[in-house]
Formats: structure tokens, C-alpha cells, sequence
């Protein structure tokens, strides 16, 4: 006789990351706000979420900021986790305003190397991870919007990147340097021929966003979609369990970075990020508006933008890359 008795709930970290997806966010995502969840439950000595509240939150991030000397920006990554936790899941309203709980972060200027100095850094790189460096300063892009440009996202025609599902879920468009123009086609030539490679062995298939897979069901297996920086090696994806090839991982540029920052003999702490720094602030410094430089950065307000304002806006021109000496 089969077994008529009622299926196990699901355990709430499943349900977390089954809300997560269906949101469509990110895997690195999915990762951090399930970490969070999982140290608030276990520094509670594994009180479920539901029987808990606003100042079991506050104890907890206390408990990151007084113990474990965490900063402000990650106290706040922990609270947008468990916010999502009560409200998408446990379908909990809190008690407490969130500003209350929210942890005011240090107001820093950023690092910013001279322009000598970027090309110091960039002169001791090589391979890909000078042509991402390059990018990262030459486009003002972050480092996880170059980990995940495709081919597609190349517009040779009219000299310019599209940046897909940036920070907000925001598309944007930057500049494309001139000087970027061959060692990017080089790139998406060898792209290719890798592509071809993984067709021929049963393999050539990519994540796609959202679901553009089940709308266009051969689009995962077409050049365009593929990553600009590929891994080197196949890799079983996490979510779907199948074997692809997936972008490049980050911690190779970052470590690059500091070899090269080394090299050069530049005491500042640098970072892959620097370069997005850098990138606003000399364009700022030849002349070029604010609202443009905002609008290429992709802030949403732009008193984010106004922290690189070192010089006078002389209102918009045609932008030109500070990589090709503009």
C-alpha cells in the first residue's frame, strides 16, 4: 500500500533560496544571504526565525560589530539578508524601523591613483587580466560587470559596452576605448574557437538570465551569450547541476592587482575597484560634467558621484576613455 502520509515540510534555508531564484537574484547572492541566515539562527542556538524578532536582529549584529569588529558595510549586508528572510519568506513584518537597525558607514574617500600611476600598475599586468584591468579603468566598470560581460554586450558599431543587470537590475551603456577595440575582438576570436571546442564535445551550453532559456531555447548554446572571460575549466553549475563553462573567477584579477601594485612600488591600498575610482575622477579632472560621468558610472544619485568632484564641471562633451589619453 503506498505511503499516505504528508510530505516533509521543507527545511527554511530551501525555502529561502527557492524565494531567492524566483526573484532572479544572483548565485553570490543566493550564497551570502543563506550564510547570513544560517550564523543568526546558529547564534540564537537554532531558535527558528518565526519565534524571533527585531531584537534578536539587533543582538545579532551587535554581537558582528562588538565581537567579531565586522564593518559597517557588512553589518548591513546581514541585515538585508535576514529583512529578506522575514519578509519574503517567513511573510513577517518587524516591529523596529529599519534605519534603527541599519549601521551608518564611515564616510571615506576613495583610493586614487595618478594617471602614471594606472599605467604603472596596467604595464606590470599581462593576458587577460590586463585587458580586464583595462577595462575596469578604460569603462569605469565594477569587477563583477566585467566577470560577467558576454559577447553580445560588445558594440564595436557604436563604440560602446552595454552593461547588463548592474547594480539596482540596472542596463547601462559606457564607453568603449579605442585602444580596446582589437585586443577585444582578439578576445571574442578565441571565445569562439573555446565555444567550438565545448559544441564538439557535447558540451556549449551557458546560464542565461532569468527565463530567457525556456524563450529562446537554443540562445544558451549561440556565441553571443557567451562569457567574454571564460573559466578555463567546465564546471557543474550549483543551481541546475549542469556542466558549463562560466566566467573567470574574480580572485585571479584581484590577486594580479596586487602583484602588480606591488611591482610597481605603490603604497596605497588598491584594488581591482580602484580603477572605477580612477576612471570618474580623471574624467572629472579633464573637464567632463558630473551628470555624464554619473550617468557612465551608473549611480542612481548623483551625490555618489559628487565624492570624485576635485575639479569644475565645464558641462557635457563627446566622452572620450582616459585610457586612450583623453
Amino acid at each position: 500500500m503506498p505511503d499516505q502520509s504528508p510530505p516533509k515540510p521543507q527545511k527554511l534555508l530551501d525555502q529561502l533560496r527557492d524565494v531567492i531564484r524566483l526573484k532572479h537574484y544572483s548565485y553570490s547572492t543566493e550564497k551570502t544571504y543563506v550564510h547570513w541566515a544560517k550564523r543568526y539562527i546558529l547564534f540564537h542556538h537554532k531558535r527558528h526565525p518565526a519565534e524571533m524578532g527585531a531584537a534578536e536582529i539587533e543582538a545579532f549584529l551587535t554581537y558582528l560589530a562588538k565581537d567579531k569588529h565586522v564593518s559597517a558595510s557588512t553589518q548591513n549586508q546581514a541585515l538585508n539578508a535576514l529583512l529578506f528572510l522575514y519578509r519574503n519568506v517567513l511573510q513577517m513584518n518587524l516591529s523596529v524601523p529599519l534605519h534603527a537597525l541599519r549601521a551608518k558607514r564611515s564616510e571615506r574617500l576613495p583610493t586614487i591613483l595618478s594617471k602614471d600611476e594606472v599605467m604603472r600598475v596596467l604595464s606590470g599586468m599581462q593576458g587577460l587580466h590586463q585587458l580586464m584591468a583595462k577595462l575596469l579603468y578604460g569603462c569605469g566598470l565594477r569587477l563583477t560587470e566585467c566577470m560577467r560581460l558576454r559577447v553580445k554586450d560588445i558594440d564595436f558599431e557604436q563604440s560602446q559596452i552595454i552593461i547588463r543587470d548592474g547594480k539596482g537590475e540596472k542596463d547601462r551603456a559606457t564607453i568603449l576605448p579605442v585602444s580596446l577595440v582589437q585586443p577585444l575582438k582578439d578576445q571574442i576570436a578565441y571565445v569562439k574557437k573555446l565555444h567550438e571546442q565545448d559544441l564538439r564535445q557535447g558540451y556549449g551550453s551557458v546560464e542565461l538570465p532569468y527565463a530567457l532559456a525556456r524563450k529562446y531555447p537554443n540562445a544558451e548554446k549561440e556565441l553571443d551569450w557567451k562569457y567574454l572571460f571564460p573559466s578555463e575549466r567546465l564546471s557543474t553549475d550549483p543551481r541546475s547541476g549542469v556542466i558549463r563553462r562560466h566566467h573567470l573567477d574574480p580572485s585571479g584579477l584581484q590577486r594580479a592587482v596586487r602583484i602588480a601594485v606591488k611591482l610597481a612600488g605603490i603604497d596605497k591600498p588598491v584594488s581591482p575597484h580602484t580603477f572605477r575610482h580612477c576612471f570618474a575622477t580623471h574624467l572629472l579632472e579633464n573637464g567632463y560634467d558630473i551628470r555624464t560621468v554619473q550617468e557612465l558610472l551608473g549611480h542612481k544619485d548623483v551625490k555618489t558621484t559628487k565624492v570624485y568632484t576635485h575639479v569644475l564641471n565645464k558641462g557635457p562633451k563627446a566622452v572620450r576613455s582616459p585610457l586612450d589619453g583623453g
